[in-house]
């Protein structure tokens, strides 16, 4: 084992599975954002790697005022702790629609937008917003490869007057995901991400030069984000910064986050001199990589999982391990691990200190 970071003194209090949260490195990786970018209205991180209030709090006190989320219940968490400038990341349909506009007549001195790349939504969005008399604010979602969300850059104009057109409509500006780059190599990821950036550029600029209003370009995620922060005319999003993970750490030596979350377990079983198992299953830690990129234990690195089930991980080892044993895991994937429980332990200084509610992983908070 050559460092010990993960470990803290009153390991024995928390029961496993356990999320645990390692404040130090959360707010090194905050600093280091900040560092990479000139300028901290420039930086609007996603709520949906931490779904934390307290994070949260965090981000606003070291200076960020712009956030982003993928559901209703994260921007009412944001709502809640105070955040003044909020876009849902996503198109909302069906219900969502009214349970936006409730969050947008609840909080109104927090200015709320969301993504549209469809008429039909921008024309149901305006028809409720009418029956209340709100203003909705929009970010015209361009696909710019990621082929998930987004209309087609040429699509873009048609939209834009259709909102226009519309009294309770308003364009703040275009956004581009671009989370299907991620090269490891920083030249190619860069060539990508410059790629995606012109798009929205070039779209942009058509627009303006038919109707010369502010336009704010929201584009990235975490892997290209040290390269969008050097663009002065956009805004940056990335998510996973907050707490980074194993997965990242591989592809992105360039980048110098800290991975600040562990899934503590425990050895619940020893099957013979080289198998053991542990309680880490489906419902402990996110499940869609392949079995041997799913939790690197970082004081076993010589497990090699070999089967895993709702409650159970079966590993194969080289080393005798006995029942109760403590292991610590950093996930491949720590935004739907960190969703799978509904408090994380926070450790500073050595030692558990608080915990920390994901209270943003359930679908509805009040509205």
């Amino acid at each position: 084992m050559a460092e010990s970071w993960f470990q803290f003194d009153n390991v024995n209090e928390i029961d496993s599975p356990a999320l645990v949260i390692y404040k130090d490195r959360v707010l090194q990786n905050v600093m280091l954002a900040l560092k990479m970018i000139d300028d901290p209205s420039r930086l609007r991180p996603h709520v949906k790697t931490h779904k934390s209030a307290e994070l949260t709090k965090l981000l606003l006190q070291a200076g960020i005022t712009k956030f982003k989320c993928a559901t209703i219940a994260e921007a009412e968490m944001l709502a809640q702790c105070g955040a003044p400038d909020i876009l849902i990341a996503y198109q909302p349909a069906g219900p969502k629609i009214l349970r936006m506009l409730t969050l947008i007549n609840q909080y109104p001195h927090i200015q709320f937008a969301c993504l549209v790349d469809s008429a039909e939504i921008i024309n149901a969005i305006d028809k409720e917003a009418v029956k209340s008399n709100t203003i909705v604010n929009v970010f015209l979602d361009i696909n710019v490869g990621m082929n998930r969300t987004g209309a087609l850059p040429k699509d873009i104009p048609a939209l834009y007057n259709k909102c226009h057109e519309l009294r309770n409509i308003n364009v703040l500006g275009l956004h581009g995901y671009d989370g299907h780059i991620n090269d490891s190599d920083i030249n190619i990821r860069k060539q990508r991400a410059d790629e995606a950036y012109k798009i929205l550029k070039e779209v942009t600029e058509m627009l303006q030069a038919k109707d010369p209003a502010d336009l704010i370009i929201v584009i990235g995620g975490s892997p290209t984000f040290a390269i969008h922060a050097q663009r002065k005319d956009v805004e940056c999003s990335p998510g996973t910064f907050v707490y980074w993970d194993r997965n990242y750490e591989e592809l992105f030596p360039d980048l110098k986050f800290l991975p600040a979350v562990v899934v503590l377990s425990r050895v619940v079983s020893v099957i013979n001199k080289t198998r053991i198992c542990l309680d880490m299953g489906h419902k402990s830690i996110a499940s869609e990589n392949p079995l041997n990129r799913r939790i690197y234990f970082l004081n076993a690195e010589e497990l090699q999982p070999i089967s895993h089930s709702e409650e159970h991980l079966v590993a194969e080892t080289n080393i005798e391990h006995k029942v109760g044993d403590v292991l610590y895991g950093i996930p491949y994937h720590v935004c739907p691990t960190c969703a799978l429980y509904d408090t994380g332990y926070l450790v500073e200084d050595g030692l558990v200190k608080e915990q920390w509610r994901i209270v943003a992983r359930d679908r509805k908070l009040s509205i």
